[in-house]
């Protein structure tokens, strides 16, 4: 095996296109300094948009997002009259 690509960095991103690659049948290595327990207990996104759930959807890994994720169907800010955000 070739190694084709080579991702920095084993965060939400680079594990997601390490593994959109390998679906596509392109050889990748993923290079991240911290070790794999740190990486796997680090949680790093407490909202997603539609579009990088439906990448998580189409690489075959959101299994765990749908059974446990809460879909959010809108949100508000609400400004003051003096243009600060309300509490």
């Amino acid at each position: 095996m070739k190694t084709q690509v080579a991702i920095i960095g084993a965060g939400p991103s680079g594990l997601l296109l390490g593994q959109l690659l390998h679906n596509a049948g392109i050889h990748t290595v993923i290079l991240e300094r911290q070790t794999p327990q740190y990486v796997l207990g680090r949680i790093r996104a407490g909202i997603l948009e539609s579009g990088t759930v439906d990448l998580l959807r189409e690489a075959g890994v959101a299994q765990r997002m749908d059974a446990e994720g809460w879909c959010i169907m809108g949100w508000s800010f609400c400004l003051t009259a003096s243009g600060c955000p309300s509490h």
